[in-house]
């Protein structure tokens, strides 16, 4: 393993921790929040301004080889390309109209296909009181794409709510359409231990932090409002820790991190805001004492880059969970890999008494070599296995890739339709798992090559096992972080096209479920 640099109490890239002044967490409560948010924005400039450079250390690159294939059952409707691919002559025959299954059958969907989009970047699955199972997901990439589906009978605007009785029939019961559900962007997000549902205002950038926070434990059909506040800070992504206590915002180009209390979901209460840090998804350990945060790097402005150093963060965060005075939030390692893109979220897991993250980047790199935007060249994360057993020394132990994944054909696929474009391109999006406790299996949303399926049951050899694309017709844009229905056998994700696919899995797929 390459050295690592453990940084102990190192507290963002320029030493600062936020806005301290006057100097307590009591003050930094009683602060409206507009001079909270002016604070933030303040401290951004800076950051931007003196252009920092990063402290960490790079983990020695693993083969950037793909996974094994999966083996298909008699009839699937399998691809007819390298693994992961979509040609554009497919388009031009009808043949990608059919869709491309392995392992898997539609179950059920819910919305319409529209080049406008009629789904976003989060599936949710939360099961109430009552024994009652529904879906949320948002409606479009951004406000206002979605609007014609109010004329055509679409999904509609905001966060679709759907009864999940039946999954081959959803039944919508609601749209949210409060400030941050009508555009949560990435941070939606429902908290299994206390019934919350949660999202905060987010762009593609990011955008001023309206949390809005609902109810949806005793009747999941009919989540209710509790608050809707500037608390958020900045918005983009997000992250919960698992006791429902306390939500994560990232506030991406904010270059802010905010903790923020929902002990009384009804008058939400910032914790802390940490500032010099561009960070995406946020996931804790079950104590919730450890982040695992997706870092998109720091601005550099060296050698034509904007940003430098992607990769994951591990934060001590127990200063927060534990609610002590002035709390600081501590970075214990920062790990970055060659072939990043942009790091999108880490999803912790055990295996055998150890501890990992399923990290998985998007896009191709926007950030890194500017020479190299949007081209064959430029490189794709895809997603891999890290153990994070030592929090101070984290290592890569296997990569996750498909074979249009590799930079040796990236060339050959520019003229297919789901790679025409930064927005359409092969590359990753979100990954997700059924359990935290021994998972072997994972489902990833991976832009242009829909739903596929990884075997993990060896963390250092995974392998696919099945897949479900359904391109529309300027290419699939699998996005959304998909949910599991474990009993059902089943997935849940949306495609940007297409809308939500409840997908059921068959053969060694299902056979890897709990």
């Amino acid at each position: 393993m390459a050295e690592q640099r453990t940084m102990d109490g190192w507290d963002g890239p320029d030493g600062w921790d936020g806005p301290d002044e006057p100097g307590t967490e009591t003050s930094a409560r009683r602060r409206p929040a507009l001079r909270r948010l002016l604070i933030a924005l303040l401290a951004s400039a800076l950051v931007v301004a003196s252009a920092v450079a990063t402290a960490g250390s790079s983990q020695a690159e693993l083969p950037l080889i793909a996974v094994p294939r999966a083996t298909c059952a008699a009839g699937d409707p399998v691809e007819t390309s390298i693994q992961g691919r979509v040609p554009k002559a497919d388009h031009t025959s009808g043949r990608a109209r059919e869709g491309y299954r392995c392992n898997t059958v539609e179950v059920g969907r819910h919305g319409k296909r529209s080049v406008l989009g009629s789904g976003g970047y989060k599936v949710q699955r939360y099961t109430d009181a009552s024994g009652r199972t529904c879906a949320y997901y948002d409606s479009a990439l951004m406000v206002g794409l979605n609007a014609l589906g109010l004329l055509t009978g679409g999904a509609g605007l905001g966060v679709v709510v759907l009864d999940m009785t039946n999954p081959a029939k959803p039944v919508k019961t609601a749209n949210l359409v409060s400030p941050a559900m009508l555009q949560p962007h990435e941070s939606l997000l429902v908290n299994q231990e206390r019934g919350l549902l949660v999202a905060v205002m987010g762009t593609l950038a990011t955008a001023p932090g309206i949390l809005d926070v609902y109810d949806v434990s005793q009747d999941c059909r009919k989540p209710k409002l509790q608050s809707s506040t500037l608390s958020g800070v900045l918005g983009h992504e997000s992250g919960f820790a698992p006791d429902g206590q306390t939500f994560w915002t990232a506030g991406a180009v904010g270059f802010t991190l905010t903790a923020v209390d929902l002990a009384d979901p009804r008058r939400p209460k910032v914790l802390r805001t940490k500032g010099g840090v561009v960070y995406h998804g946020l996931r804790l350990s079950d104590d919730g004492r450890t982040m695992y945060a997706a870092n998109i790097g720091t601005p550099s402005g060296r050698d034509a880059k904007l940003l430098d150093g992607a990769g994951l963060d591990i934060l001590d965060v127990s200063d927060i969970q534990d609610r002590r005075p002035d709390p600081q939030v501590r970075t214990l390692s920062r790990l970055t890999w060659e072939e990043s893109s942009i790091p999108q979220v880490a999803e912790p897991f055990t295996r055998d008494g150890r501890q990992y993250v399923l990290e998985v980047d998007e896009f191709s790199d926007l950030f890194g070599d500017l020479r190299q935007f949007n081209q064959p060249r430029s490189p794709v994360g895809a997603a891999r296995i890290i153990d994070v057993t030592d929090p101070r020394e984290p290592e890569v132990v296997s990569n996750i890739r498909l074979e249009v994944h590799d930079p040796a054909v990236r060339a050959d696929l520019t003229g297919d339709p789901g790679a025409s474009s930064i927005v359409r391109s092969y590359t990753g999006h979100y990954c997700s798992l059924p359990t935290r406790t021994d998972p072997r299996i994972a489902g990833c949303s991976m832009i242009g090559s829909g739903l596929r399926l990884f075997d993990i049951t060896d963390v250092r050899r995974p392998r696919e096992v099945g897949y479900f694309n359904q391109p529309g017709p300027d290419g699939a844009s699998a996005l959304s972080q998909p949910a599991w229905d474990v009993e059902r056998r089943q997935v849940w994700y949306t495609d940007t096209d297409e809308g939500l696919f409840v997908v059921g899995l068959r053969g060694p797929a299902a056979g890897l479920l709990p």
